[in-house]
């Protein structure tokens, strides 16, 4: 405890350091794939609040190691979860009508690609790893650390999807629901403690692989990557079959026929369903949040988010016109969170229907993926100086192997056995699901007025890419109706997660907003003030190579 508030204050004034300063090992503006302009250097040194350069960031740990394939893959694997096996039938419900919800896998793809180019402009200028944390900070310098400390409660407290922050996928809420599945097809009882015990197996798995074994943990990311790719080819083919009409599938266009029939008139339902499709789609700025371990990560980063973008979209799409060719409406409300289960078994009957959805299971689990990305936003908020228990040179640190940051990975992996262990997963996926959303819509608000605020004070900043400013003013107000309507009463009066009130989850998300601004004034502000001292920077380098931004407090005289 005595530790954790030295941390909140910083190191104390002539505290040692065993890496060293950091101002005479490293320089600023080296050459990456594209140029980058000495502009979008200077820049970096006036707004981001650790005052690391680009070289100093991107110090440490195995250097650009990803390539094009490898960031295709880091995006597909990451956007492919349960959300497109599992949402379909929840989104259903919530619009009422096959029409309805395919339109809104339309806009989810409309959205997604939106948000795709606002984040290649930012990482275009930007080219560095931490995605949000990053463009947040780059337009809302003042007061110093506020952004960065908010954007660090999101990352930490939701950290069984720290990625709220990372347009993410919750790790917790993905297992809750697949381990379930691969039991029941097994022939085995899903007993609460026997479901939670295999979730945190996998989670711990995902992380000791990661923090000991790099390469082999980009190497189950890729194949895993792949499978999720063949398994929905072989549903979309599948569907096309099923659309033929020489299956057992009676009427296989039933549910396009009057296809937009009982579909809902609350925004509400509009808003939350929408929430669930952008879940579904997250994932498109994964390579955003690891951009130091790119190779030319300029033009990785282009190439890898159209393309990882572009294909799961086509897919999911065809894959929800395949799921609703194979089951009526009634049985599709009905399936829960196993629509694909519901697929096979029409499409292929009882047997095989147990054998695919452990396949599915086993394959579409995406928690390698997502501890990767999200380890590295973690370090990146350590290297800024924000206080954490145990120190930032713990936090900041690649220990350790020196090449990746496994305490990154372990300030994911306590969150997430939280949340397995708590809340019963009735009501914990679907409250999980709706509360990963609204923080994010709250991000994603401010990144895009950032984008114009940016393009108008520093029009001189070299943007390799540039998003046609209309595209970023839809995906604005999409932003803005989402972050309204979830506090209009939905039709049904309870929302999607009863018995908690269907406007629990935004206030969980403002909450959690709240509690960074309240963290940030007790370091920065009232603590100093009490105790007379003042916080003053240095920059170290630790053992690894990582640069990092350490506090003493030193007394005001």
């Amino acid at each position: 405890m005595v530790s954790f508030f030295q941390s909140l204050g910083g190191k104390r004034a002539g505290g040692a350091s065993a890496g060293g300063d950091a101002s005479s090992v490293l320089k600023k503006g080296s050459v990456i794939d594209e140029k980058v302009g000495e502009d979008t250097f200077d820049a970096a040194l006036e707004t981001f609040p650790g005052g690391l350069t680009f070289e100093e960031d991107t110090a440490g740990g195995m250097g650009r190691h990803l390539g094009v394939f490898s960031c295709t893959l880091l995006i597909i694997g990451r956007i492919i979860g349960t959300g497109i096996f599992s949402t379909p039938a929840s989104i259903l419900g919530s619009v009422g009508s096959v029409g309805a919800s395919l339109m809104l896998w339309v806009l989810g793809f409309v959205m997604s690609f939106c948000g795709l180019f606002i984040w290649l402009e930012y990482g275009t200028m930007f080219p560095r790893s931490g995605g949000e944390k990053v463009y947040l900070e780059a337009v809302y310098t003042k007061p110093k650390y506020l952004v960065t400390v908010i954007f660090a409660a999101n990352a930490i407290i939701l950290g069984f999807t720290a990625s709220n922050c990372l347009a993410g996928r919750s790790c917790a809420g993905e297992w809750l629901i697949l381990v379930p599945s691969i039991l029941i097809s097994a022939g085995h009882s899903a007993e609460r403690w026997v479901v939670r015990g295999i979730a945190i197996g996998v989670i711990v798995f995902a992380t000791l692989v990661h923090g000991l074994t790099p390469r082999l943990g980009i190497y189950l990311m890729n194949v895993l990557s792949v499978f999720k790719i063949v398994i929905l080819i072989f549903i979309v083919v599948t569907g096309w079959v099923v659309l033929s009409g020489k299956t057992r599938i009676e009427d296989p266009h039933a549910n396009f026929r009057h296809a937009f029939v009982g579909s809902s008139h609350s925004s509400n339902d509009y808003a939350t369903a929408t929430f669930k499709v952008l879940y579904a789609y997250s994932g498109w700025s994964n390579v955003n949040y690891v951009l130091n371990d790119v190779k030319n990560p300029v033009r990785t980063l282009k190439v890898a988010g159209t393309l990882g973008l572009g294909i799961t979209s086509v897919l999911y799409i065809l894959a929800n016109i395949a799921y609703f060719s194979a089951a009526t409406k009634t049985e599709v409300l009905k399936s829960g969170v196993t629509v694909a289960s519901l697929f096979f078994k029409n499409f292929f009957g009882t047997q095989a229907q147990k054998a695919l959805t452990v396949f599915v299971a086993l394959r579409c689990e995406n928690v390698i993926t997502v501890t990767f990305a999200a380890a590295r936003v973690n370090q990146e908020v350590a290297k800024e100086g924000v206080p954490l228990p145990f120190g930032n040179r713990f936090w900041a640190s690649n220990w350790p192997t020196g090449k990746v940051p496994l305490p990154g990975l372990i300030a994911h992996l306590i969150p997430s056995v939280i949340v397995i262990i708590a809340p019963p997963p009735q009501v914990a996926y679907p409250f999980i699901l709706d509360v990963e959303g609204y923080p994010q819509q709250i991000i994603n608000f401010f990144i895009v007025i950032g984008l114009f605020y940016l393009r108008w004070k520093k029009p001189h900043i070299h943007r390799p890419f540039k998003v046609w400013w209309p595209l970023a003013v839809f995906f604005l107000a999409s932003s803005v109706f989402l972050l309204i309507n979830p506090f209009i009463r939905p039709a049904n009066k309870v929302g999607d997660t009863p018995p908690l009130p269907y406007y629990l989850y935004c206030l969980v998300g403002i909450g959690v907003m709240l509690f960074g601004v309240t963290y940030w004034a007790a370091w920065r502000v009232v603590l100093p003030r009490v105790f007379g001292y003042e916080l003053v920077p240095r920059k170290d380098v630790l053992s690894d190579g990582t640069v990092v931004t350490l506090f003493a407090r030193q007394k005001v005289q």
